[in-house]
């Protein structure tokens, strides 16, 4: 029996801290087996540590301006965290941190699950430490001394004649520390702890120079058949995965395959006696297939690092020919997803989707009539209601001539910096999203009616003119309005929509409307104008694509770094980035940092630029493509 899943995963890492060496390794595709799920590998830990080392964000965080912010967040952290770890697993950090130096690699293998009854999914962790490979008995001797000083059981086990330590793994195991800053609330001495905890075995061991670690011992047996030139299927023989690797892999520094296709047959595997209903709503095989993911075959990512800047790209592999659901539409066209000549340059992030709107309502509603014809049918009566209000003021209506039918291929959506520091300020920034169409002041006339689904007054929006155009305003419920701040409730809000120049503009900023009616009068410098910008479209891959987006980094975190300081000493964290609430015990994590400390903006800025993505389609799969340019200030 596993005990949860996060804590597991700390557990292992922490193990192999006390452990660490090994010898020079195949390449991660003739090691692994090939039942292999899913794998992370850098393939040269000297060369990521590298590049980590001259990478903007780490001289950033060496700047001497950062200095009073560094050091007392290292000092607290070394007291509060570090060497009180180290007093729990009886080691120093300081003895391993050199130790690892060629390929390291986490992987989960199939292992026979779930048709073998009994077997589980195979964790594998699989360290080189090259010539550094003298610390390795030494370091398993220490466990293995250190666990039965303990009064903790082990054993060991022969796998093809390779002796490996098994040690007996439980919550209760966790160090204390681990698990104060974790969050789990438990103590270390409760019967439940001791006495009832659930629990897993961790294999380690070695051959020659090279550190193995795992939870079960059919794949490390595998391991090892591959090591001493055995015959086994290995990960390389499996063609999906070289495709990828020949696309994705070769001189990256660091990289990651998931075996999708499997992962999806085994998450929806039914077991023997089991008799769901087919065709109930939530049954998972009609969801995955119904929105497309039956087709996909595997995911992969790849780190790429240049001289004039990083890449990052993810590829699904799932060939058009088999394409289904929501992917037969996704990402969309290939048509120029650039900015626009009216995007102003002072943007903080800015999205174009090149995607057929009536072609994705079509294939939303075939998604949902496979699901749940019930689903379907629901939006349907809600939508015929709208309709018929409608038909109350114009006999002539109908909305799926006057809106679906109006939906045009383009999608714009871009985001200025917000007007303050406050978190009222961060959570409210100025907008705009731009519905493309055919016959924009046809469909801006049934969106009031589309509106009255989620608010009644809609039907009857205020309306005043500017430049000729006529903007409609409609005051949005709470619940549209989004959450409050704390114990104050949200803000009234309403929203405003205007059609002009092929668009619906469409917005809860006054402001933002009126500039974009202003925006043919070509006063205010354009985004497509951004220095280096050309350059960086064409890294990844150009801007006729389903999907362009870019974000300016260096003001996204000004606005960042800004509330930060403002928030002072020891504030929460997770005020500023509610999203954070969610982590285990980050309140513990942020009682570390002096947010106060932290110098003006100004004075780092050179660290960050902008950064730019696409994604797009071809016959083989989707393609989603990053790059960030070294920021002017750093390039040499």
């Amino acid at each position: 029996m596993y005990t949860k899943p996060w804590r597991f995963f700390g557990l292992l890492f922490f193990t192999c801290l006390t452990l660490t060496a090994s010898a020079a390794v195949p390449s991660v595709e003739k090691l692994l087996p090939d039942d292999t799920l899913f794998l992370l590998t850098t393939p040269d830990f000297s060369k990521l540590r590298d590049i980590y080392h001259t990478s903007p964000q780490t001289q950033f965080w060496n700047d001497p301006a950062m200095k009073p912010f560094k050091d007392k967040f290292l000092s607290k952290l070394g007291d509060d965290f570090i060497q009180p770890l180290e007093h729990d697993l009886g080691i120093h950090f300081s003895d391993y941190t050199n130790l690892p130096q060629g390929q390291i690699t986490f992987a989960v293998t199939q292992n026979g699950w779930p048709a073998a009854e009994g077997q589980h999914p195979g964790l594998l962790l699989l360290l080189d430490t090259k010539d550094k490979s003298t610390q390795l008995d030494k370091n398993i001797s220490d466990l293995r001394k250190k666990w039965v000083d303990a009064g903790k059981t082990l054993r060991t086990e022969k796998i093809r004649n390779n002796e490996f330590v098994v040690l007996p793994i439980s919550d209760k195991d966790i160090p204390k520390t681990l698990r104060k800053f974790s969050g789990s609330g438990q103590d270390s001495d409760s019967d439940d702890t001791t006495t009832n905890a659930p629990k897993s075995e961790i294999y380690i061991g070695h051959f020659e120079s090279l550190l193995i670690v795992g939870t079960e011992a059919k794949p490390i047996e595998k391991i090892l058949v591959h090591l001493t030139g055995g015959e086994m299927p290995s990960l390389g023989e499996v063609a999906a995965y070289d495709a990828n690797r020949l696309l994705l892999f070769r001189d990256s520094p660091f990289y990651g395959w998931a075996n999708t296709k499997s992962l999806i047959d085994l998450l929806t595997h039914k077991p023997a006696g089991d008799d769901q209903d087919p065709m109930a709503m939530f049954n998972p095989s009609k969801i995955l297939a119904a929105l497309g993911f039956s087709s996909l075959k595997t995911l992969a990512f790849s780190i790429q690092m240049g001289n004039d800047g990083s890449t990052a790209q993810f590829f699904a592999s799932m060939p058009s020919s088999s394409r289904q659901g929501l992917f037969s539409v996704l990402p969309g066209a290939v048509k120029d997803a650039g900015p626009p000549p009216f995007v102003p340059a002072d943007v903080e992030k800015f999205q174009r989707w090149r995607i057929d709107g009536q072609k994705t309502w079509a294939a939303l509603q075939k998604a949902l009539n496979d699901i749940s014809p019930q689903a379907k049918e629901g939006i349907n009566f809600a939508i015929e209601t709208a309709n018929a209000a409608a038909k109350q003021k114009d006999p002539d209506f109908d909305m799926d001539k006057n809106f679906f039918g109006n939906l045009g291929d383009d999608i714009i959506t871009y985001q200025k910096s917000p007007t303050g520091n406050s978190l009222a300020d961060l959570s409210s920034a100025p907008s705009l999203f731009l519905l493309g169409s055919p016959n924009p002041d046809q469909l801006v006339s049934a969106f009031k009616y589309i509106l009255v689904l989620v608010n009644q007054q809609s039907a009857t929006p205020k309306e005043r003119e500017f430049l000729g155009r006529k903007i409609y305003s409609v005051e949005l419920s709470p619940a549209m309005a989004g959450p409050g701040l704390g114990d104050k409730p949200a803000k009234t809000r309403s929203l405003n929509y205007v059609a002009s120049a092929g668009y619906v503009a469409i917005s809860t900023d006054d402001s933002m409307i009126e500039e974009y009616l202003r925006s043919s009068d070509n006063q205010q410098k354009a985004l497509r104008e951004t220095p280096g910008l050309t350059d960086a479209i064409a890294k990844v891959g150009g801007s006729n694509a389903g999907v362009f987006g870019y974000e300016n980094q260096a003001q996204s975190t000004r606005v960042v770094f800004e509330a930060l300081r403002n928030t002072g000493t020891n504030s929460s964290s997770s005020t500023v980035f509610p999203g954070l609430g969610g982590l285990p015990n980050a309140g513990t994590f942020k009682d570390l940092m002096d947010f106060s400390l932290l110098p003006p903006f100004d004075k780092i800025s050179k660290y960050f630029s902008f950064s730019v993505y696409t994604a797009s389609a071809n016959s083989d799969g989707l393609t989603f493509k990053m790059f960030a340019p070294v920021p002017p200030g750093l390039r040499k």
